[in-house]
């Protein structure tokens, strides 16, 4: 097994918030992990809560892969998967590398209105169905986990009506990439 498919291998909620300050990259466009939210196979508010689906089997595949869904039939979001059933959303994404290509899919050059939030972050670097399933140690990804611990915000996912009380929201305190204040 991998070092990274071993981080993975854990609870959701414990990969979380280790996630804020790695380095993604898709296809040489990424930034800086800033905002992430936790789901596990016994959360009713997780996709893999009622078992495995042609929609969720990414889930409950190897960890260190990607979980790509559309979101209210309009825009993708990317999650990681952990251990069997569970995932991490990442939320946001301070943008650094690619910025030119994420301005142009994106329509809009205000660098906080680039990656702030699952949807804009999606877009902006590319992610669509066709990385469901696609290991993040490969491309099209690329995955550096952070070396150093940073300065953490916890509070309640966003967008859900399950669960809502589980504090599985995990952010970089003070970045101004935040997909909503917590």
């Amino acid at each position: 097994m991998s070092a990274l498919a071993a981080f993975f291998v854990r609870p959701a909620p414990h990969v979380a918030p280790e996630l804020i300050g790695a380095t993604l990259m898709v296809n040489g466009v990424g930034g800086v992990i800033v905002e992430t939210e936790a789901y596990q196979s016994d959360d009713p508010a997780a996709h893999s809560f009622r078992g495995p689906t042609p929609r969720n089997k990414a889930m409950f595949g190897p960890p260190a892969h990607a979980y790509v869904y559309r979101s209210y039939g309009i825009h993708w979001c990317l999650n990681f998967v952990c251990m069997p059933g569970s995932a991490v959303l990442i939320r946001a994404v301070a943008p650094t590398v690619g910025l030119e290509d994420m301005v142009a899919r994106r329509g809009s050059a205000a660098p906080r209105a680039l990656c702030s939030g699952p949807g804009r972050l999606t877009q902006a670097m590319g992610v669509d169905l066709s990385m469901d399933g696609a290991p993040l140690d490969a491309p099209p990804f690329a995955l550096t986990l952070a070396v150093d611990t940073k300065p953490l915000l916890t509070g309640p996912r966003i967008g859900i009506s399950k669960a809502v009380e589980l504090p599985w929201r995990f952010g970089l305190a003070g970045s101004e990439f935040l997909s909503r204040r917590f």
